[in-house]
């Protein structure tokens, strides 16, 4: 386990080791864990530009002034979408293509308390839509974008990762999935799409994180959907971590050399040995993906032989095509191809 006081450590070290003006994209930041990580952003990095994501445009210029305290010299950038919707996902990649000729990072944190299988307009599983589709088309179509980074080129989507199980290949959208193995499915969906992207681009570090149970309002709504007894709810409320710890340890995973690509070690801040990176999903250190749970640590070596077995089977060809499948009938264009 990576400890708090060492991540905080790491953090502060981020304005000398890395450049100022790091650009970067925060999908679902106007609360809970993608707020609290935009902001140790404004707070750690030295004049960065951030634009953020979400519907709420009260919470977005509170966020803004709290940012504009925190850094003077830093720009926030909010932009109003609903991110559930893959056509409105594309419009936001071609306002920030639009404007930027790099991006350093890319951190997704949208979220959805539904666990009723409604579906968008566009045909898809809400919760799908939030946590896999639209995620791997932000991903997909700022790719070119991150590439052309001089530095720190990342992405991090938060989910389950380190939970990733059984997948039901004759319903990748999760529509009749029990929901018991919503969670594995849904993991197993992000990790085994973010090894497809990174086949050819080698210079970008992908990261699926489980970040724990934090205090943010969609936690606490799920708590409450899913909690048996009051007393449970209770007991489960007290250990849940501050959004202040969330974003701290999102920050590190974000800097972090322990979770470089093989091409971006020396633009990264952390302090630990080469021989204390965690080993990505193939089983192999510093292999540019990573399945990570809270701790900081990667995926067990049961998960590990889990996946390997999944990519054995062509189950990884299959979820991609599948993906393609469906942003080719949304949008009729499957965005950028990474194979």
């Amino acid at each position: 386990m990576v400890s708090l006081s060492e991540i905080r450590l790491s953090n502060a070290r981020v304005a000398l080791s890395l450049p100022p003006g790091l650009v970067a994209l925060f999908v679902g930041a106007t609360s809970g864990m993608g707020e609290a990580t935009l902001k140790t952003f404004a707070k750690y990095t030295r004049r960065p530009r951030a634009y953020f994501v979400g519907r709420s445009q009260e919470a977005a210029d509170r966020i803004i002034a709290e940012c504009t305290a925190l850094n003077p010299e830093g720009e926030y950038i909010f932009v109003p979408a609903d991110v559930s919707l893959i056509r409105v996902v594309d419009e936001v990649c071609d306002q920030i293509r639009a404007r930027e000729s790099h991006l350093n990072l890319l951190f997704l944190s949208a979220g959805v308390a539904s666990l009723d299988r409604s579906q968008t307009t566009e045909e898809l599983h809400l919760l799908a839509a939030m946590n896999y589709y639209s995620r791997m088309r932000f991903i997909t179509r700022l790719l070119p974008l991150i590439q052309q980074a001089p530095a720190l080129r990342r992405v991090v989507t938060v989910a389950a990762g380190g939970f990733e199980g059984p997948l039901d290949t004759t319903d990748y959208p999760a529509l009749r999935v029990p929901l018991g193995q919503l969670r594995g499915h849904m993991s197993t969906l992000i990790t085994l799409i973010l090894e497809v992207i990174s086949r050819n681009a080698s210079e970008v570090a992908l990261i699926h994180d489980y970040p724990g149970t934090v205090d943010t309002p969609l936690a606490r709504q799920m708590l409450t959907m899913s909690a048996t007894m009051p007393a449970e709810l209770t007991a489960i409320q007290r250990d849940l971590m501050s959004p202040d710890e969330s974003g701290e340890r999102h920050m590190y995973l974000v800097t972090s050399a322990r979770y470089s690509s093989s091409q971006t070690a020396t633009s990264t801040t952390s302090s630990r040995c080469p021989g204390d990176a965690v080993r990505g999903t193939n089983g192999e250190l510093g292999s540019r993906v990573y399945s990570v749970g809270w701790d900081g640590e990667s995926a067990s070596p049961e998960t590990i032989d889990f996946l390997a077995n999944l990519r054995e089977r062509g189950t990884v060809e299959q979820v991609w095509e599948h993906t393609e499948g469906e942003f080719m009938r949304i949008t009729g264009d499957i965005g950028i191809s990474p194979r």
